[in-house]
């Protein structure tokens, strides 16, 4: 089929490629178990507090946190501590991960991940991975994390660095549109 002029000038098409990986982070497909009356999702089975799933990430506190529709909390980054990130199947967001460990084979690499949307996943974010998150959805938005670093209040003692929200560019954040 032939098309106009003007919609040939305008045509593009959408890449479902797998995007590209950065070292060390895993993501980890969970098992939703559904019925009539809901559902169910295992977050992790601990022993000593190794999660199974993960191996040698040593569970020592979980956090939740909220945000509202639109928030962007970005960007978290840690010298020492590992994260992994569980966002409920009923809520949206985008996660924007950024490898900025000098000398990494995947340093600058950049990965947006759909996150919730019906999909029960875990994402461990390793050291040195800055992240981010947007919430895309209509409603409040939940975040289930694990840390391997208990929370220290203190600057010298703590490990809660900041990159600014648009360190690889505001665009990151646009939700793609087509």
């Amino acid at each position: 089929m032939r098309l106009n002029d003007e919609a040939q000038r305008a045509l593009s098409v959408q890449d479902y490629a797998s995007q590209p990986s950065i070292q060390g982070v895993d993501i980890v497909e969970l098992k939703r178990f559904g019925d009539d009356g809901g559902s169910l999702t295992e977050l992790g089975r601990l022993t000593a507090g190794m999660h199974a799933a993960l191996p040698g990430f040593e569970v020592k506190q979980v956090n939740y946190s909220e945000m509202d529709p639109g928030v962007i909390k970005a960007f978290h980054l840690h010298r020492r501590q590992t994260d992994v990130w569980f966002i409920p199947p009923s809520d949206k967001m985008l996660l924007v991960l950024v490898d900025v460990r000098a000398g990494s084979p995947t340093e600058k690499v950049i990965r947006r991940l759909p996150m919730g949307d019906g999909v029960s996943r875990l994402v461990r974010i390793p050291p040195g991975v800055a992240h981010g998150v947007k919430n895309i959805g209509a409603a409040r938005g939940r975040i289930i994390y694990f840390v391997d670093v208990q929370f220290q209040a203190s600057p010298t003692e703590g490990d809660e660095g900041r990159l600014p929200w648009d360190f690889v560019g505001a665009d990151v954040w646009d939700v793609v549109k087509g």
